[in-house]
């Protein structure tokens, strides 16, 4: 449909902005189902920024008062919740003992039978590690420092990862900080129109990242990685903050982008086949899609079989498989479909969403497929030469 396709998706918008066309639910409807993976602007020989735009488009309708209320709602949850270590504490505690108790196993099999929209919605939330993250001991008389994104879901999905960028970027030589007044990076928030929210965020780490003092800012998720890389044109008309966050951007790395640019120290042999699924923000948002390749082709052992589409969104997109659950479940099948054909062991990606959607894909589909992060790969290779 023209209207769910880039170029209709902007004239929905010229016109709602115009005045042409009022924010009803049928022209929102057609807003809310873009993933804003992006690949349109990968595709787009004029270079037109259609994620800013339809960011900015979410945006007002949030700020008007003919937002919808679900739009409201899921603003105010995101508010209430992301930018705060203890309240997404509180609830990812929570989230353990529903999914490791029994009376949560018990409830989870009551869903499913009495209410199947639920339940569908239940099987899309990712497994919470028994524990989140907290810094591991690092070698002593490491001079060069770099601070680490944390993040507001990551610490409690895949501590793992986080662990696993510590040690990389210590064999590499650096000291890995986490400065403690960070916060959400705002992607969230930005991409579901509460501009304001992402520009407080975007304030606070700034701040806290350039005060950390460290030569350059990592982050192992695709989705805050552009976003971050985006704070100059979040905070451009900010004048107390632009230059800061131009500096801020400017020092910002998506993890496989720096590690890729160092000479690897010697790696242990990983027998695995492989498959990489490029993360939309990583690919499309960042243009990095070697790095990662680079990154599993230099590992001994492992055979990277490519998918069909590998840059095709895996139906994620941050809180898209909650609210866009059928959209979200056909991308995710045909997702599987493609990751089936290549036969692989392994599923690598490099972002969180991404690795809960392909997780929840290979427990629907009986698959006995491992789902990581690029750096968690390296990182093993990296202990095996020990």
């Amino acid at each position: 449909m023209e209207t769910d396709s880039p170029r209709g998706r902007i004239a929905l918008i010229d016109a709602m902005t115009s005045g042409r066309a009022a924010p009803t639910a049928p022209l929102l409807a057609h807003l809310d189902a873009c993933l804003q993976c992006r690949a349109c602007e990968s595709a787009c020989p004029s270079a037109v920024p259609f994620g800013r735009i339809m960011e900015d488009a979410r945006g007002r309708v949030v700020e008007s008062a003919q937002a919808p209320l679900a739009w409201k709602l899921r603003t105010r949850v995101l508010r209430e919740l992301l930018p705060h270590r203890s309240r997404m504490s509180v609830v990812a505690g929570l989230g353990r003992t529903y999914q490791r108790s029994r009376t949560g196993r018990a409830v989870r099999a009551a869903v499913r039978r009495l209410l199947p929209p639920v339940a569908r919605i239940e099987e899309a939330l990712p497994r919470l590690s028994p524990e989140p993250f907290r810094m591991p001991a690092q070698p002593p008389g490491l001079t060069r420092t770099l601070a680490l994104l944390t993040g507001c879901v990551m610490p409690h999905m895949y501590p793992r990862t986080h662990e696993a960028t510590v040690r990389v970027l210590n064999r590499l030589g650096y000291r890995v900080v986490a400065p403690e007044q960070q916060t959400c990076c705002g992607a969230l928030s930005l991409h579901a129109g509460d501009r304001r929210t992402a520009r407080d965020l975007a304030r606070r780490n700034v701040n806290a990242f350039l005060a950390s003092g460290a030569e350059a800012v990592i982050v192992n998720a695709a989705g805050c990685g552009s976003t971050m890389k985006e704070y100059a044109d979040i905070l451009t008309d900010d004048p107390s903050c632009a230059t800061a966050a131009r500096q801020l951007s400017a020092r910002t790395y998506d993890v496989l982008e720096f590690v890729a640019s160092h000479a690897l120290p010697p790696l242990g042999r990983v027998d695995a086949t492989v498959t990489l699924q490029d993360s939309c923000h990583l690919a499309h948002a960042q243009g990095i899609t070697e790095a990662p390749r680079a990154l599993l082709r230099a590992i001994p052992g492992v055979e990277l079989r490519e998918m069909a589409a590998p840059d095709r969104c895996c139906g994620s997109a941050g809180i898209y498989s909650l609210v866009q659950r059928d959209l979200s479940t056909r991308l995710l099948r045909s997702k599987m479909d493609d990751v089936a054909r290549t036969g692989a062991s392994v599923i690598a990606t490099a972002n969180p969403g991404c690795m809960a959607q392909l997780e929840a894909g290979t427990r629907g589909r009986a698959l006995s497929v491992r789902v990581v992060h690029v750096i968690e790969l390296l990182d093993e290779a990296m202990q095996r030469a020990d």
